[in-house]
This record gives structure tokens, C-alpha cells and sequence, in this order.
């Protein structure tokens, strides 16, 4: 790790509170590990972004391991980061960049809105799973996959426990809306209503999840709502990173030096290069428009690279996809 730089690459937000936490998160991971060189930037309405980031963690590197510090992966992991990674390339040609997955919508993760939801009950008075409706509340995004994912993690929860009602909502982007998830539970006999956010930190949306709390207190009297908050510090999310790191130093150590520098699935995918010569990149990862699946990809977790000098696309089954399970 002497020669490899770690870029946690954080999302951004209009909230200046948001950020701060994140710059807090990366003084708290680089107290745990004394002997890493730890960098952080943002995608977007930060001071230090993503080209500024790469530039900072190439100087005195060998290799730079950027790790998306963003659950799912929408445009900002499929596109724009793959794409500083190459003007990055460019820019320091005798430097490695390689890319680990996002922190994405797993057991690890599972495990923490388990955890929040065991908090959030414990919190009831009538504790009780029959009558108490879960509502797990993403940000939203125009990609499908994206969404699918905070599907899946609502699922989980479902079969995971006694809960009769274990729904989905967004904050924006794509539908529901926590106000039309609400009015179903009401309607359908729950008399309390859990509401766990799926963000890393705070930030503008988190404040207006808050303010939608009060207004459904008020619309809704007969219903007590326990409402969860964003989890970055958890435990579970500096573990995830660490494990992300080691899939990431795998990857790198396997790809060998001169073979392919992303680890990440878009970066360098011939798919997504294709497509932007074009225009008409609509990466949902789940079935895009080229006939490409999750299955087509190699992820840093099997120490393999997508594009740059090997064939990892031209083999897709060469490497199982892993299920995150």
C-alpha cells in the first residue's frame, strides 16, 4: 500500500453539512489505518472534484484505487467516473488507475438496515411486525438497475422478518413517493409506520425527508411513525470499505502491470465506449440496450478487469458474476 493511493470518491452535496461528514468519515478510516494514503473528492457541488481528486492522489502514487463511496450505481458510477479515469490516464500516463466497486446494495448492507429497523422498533411502544409497516426511502434515479437494487434490499427485510408490509419509496426522480406509500399502509391496517433513508450522510434531501415526517404526523394523527437516519458511521460501511480495498488491491496485483487499469465495471467497457460515440448510453446494467447484463461484467471481487487491453467482455462466463449474496 506504500505506493497506492485510495480516492474515496463521495457524491456531493448542496448541503455543506453532507460533505463535512464525508471529509469526517475519511478522518475516522484513515485513524483506523495509520499506514494508508487516504484522498477524498466529489462527483459534484464540492470544492475538490473528481479531476482535481485524481490529479491530488497521483502525485508521489504508483496507483491510484478510487472507491465509490455511492450505494448505487446509476450515471455517476457508470459514466462520468469511468470517464475521469481516462482523462486521468492521460494526464499521468506512468500512473495505475484502477476503480473498485461501489459500495452497492448487498448482505453488508442488509446487515445495517436490518440494524436500523431493529432500532427504529425497539423505539415503539407495541412493537409488533404485524401492524407496523416498513418503508425503506431511496433517493431515486432514472436508472432501473438502480432502483431494482433498493428492491431487492426491501425484499430481504421482507423475508427477513415477521413484517406484513415492507415497501419501497423515493424521495425523487421515479415513483413512489413516501406520501403514496403511506396512504397504502394507512389503508391497508398499520397503525406505525417505520421509515429507514438509504443515505450514506445528511445533506438537503435528508432535511426534506424531516419536514415530510412532520406533514404526515399531522395528516395521519392515528399513526405513530419512527423514522431511521442516514447510517455512514456505521460499522458496517468502514467494513465494507475495507473489503472493497482488498477486492481492490486483488484486482490490481492480478491485472498485472501494463494490463487493464479499471476495476470498475464501466470502465473501459467496449459497451459504454460504443455507446458515447453514439449518444445513446442507457447503461441499466440489468438489460441494456447492446443485450448486456450484469452477467457480462467483471467485477473486482473475482481479481478481474473490464476492458483496457484484455478480453474480461469477450468472455463473459470465463468469470461468474457474483449475486452479492
Amino acid at each position: 500500500m506504500n505506493d497506492t493511493t485510495l480516492l474515496l470518491v463521495g457524491h456531493g452535496s448542496r448541503n455543506r453539512e453532507g460533505n463535512k461528514e464525508i471529509l469526517h468519515f475519511a478522518a475516522q478510516w484513515r485513524e483506523r489505518h495509520p499506514g494508508w494514503r487516504i484522498e477524498t473528492c466529489f462527483i459534484e457541488h464540492a470544492d475538490v472534484l473528481l479531476d482535481e481528486g485524481l490529479d491530488r492522489a497521483a502525485r508521489e502514487s504508483r496507483r491510484v484505487l478510487s472507491i465509490p463511496f455511492i450505494l448505487n450505481a446509476a450515471g455517476h458510477v457508470k459514466m462520468e467516473l469511468p470517464a475521469a479515469l481516462e482523462r486521468a490516464r492521460a494526464r499521468h500516463p506512468s500512473v495505475d488507475f484502477a476503480c473498485t466497486r461501489h459500495l452497492g446494495m448487498g448482505r453488508e448492507l442488509f446487515a445495517v438496515l436490518r440494524g436500523q429497523l431493529d432500532r427504529l422498533m425497539r423505539q415503539l411502544d407495541m412493537p409488533d411486525p404485524h401492524t407496523t409497516g416498513v418503508v425503506l426511502l431511496g433517493r431515486g434515479s432514472s436508472d432501473p438497475g438502480a432502483n431494482g437494487e433498493l428492491a431487492k434490499m426491501a425484499r430481504w427485510i421482507f423475508e427477513d422478518g415477521d413484517h406484513e408490509l415492507v415497501e419501497l419509496a423515493f424521495t425523487g426522480v421515479t415513483w413512489p413517493r413516501l406520501e403514496t406509500v403511506v396512504q397504502r399502509q394507512a389503508r391497508l391496517g398499520m397503525t406505525q409506520i417505520c421509515i429507514v433513508p438509504v443515505y450514506l450522510f445528511t445533506g438537503v434531501l435528508i432535511e426534506r425527508i424531516q419536514a415530510q415526517i412532520e406533514r404526515l404526523r399531522r395528516q395521519y394523527p392515528q399513526l405513530v411513525f419512527a423514522l431511521g437516519t442516514h447510517f455512514g458511521f456505521d460499522e458496517g460501511i468502514f467494513a465494507l470499505l475495507d473489503t472493497r480495498v482488498a477486492e481492490g488491491c486483488a484486482g490490481v496485483a492480478d491485472a498485472g502491470a501494463g494490463a487493464a487499469h479499471g476495476l470498475l465495471e464501466c470502465d473501459g467497457c467496449r459497451y459504454r465506449l460504443a455507446a458515447e460515440d453514439e449518444h445513446l448510453h442507457d447503461h441499466s446494467h440489468t438489460a441494456c440496450h447492446h443485450g448486456h447484463s450484469d452477467a457480462d461484467h467483471a467485477y473486482a471481487s473475482h481479481g478481474c478487469t473490464a476492458g483496457h487491453g484484455t478480453n474480461a467482455h469477450a468472455h463473459p462466463h470465463a468469470h461468474p458474476h457474483s449475486a452479492h449474496l
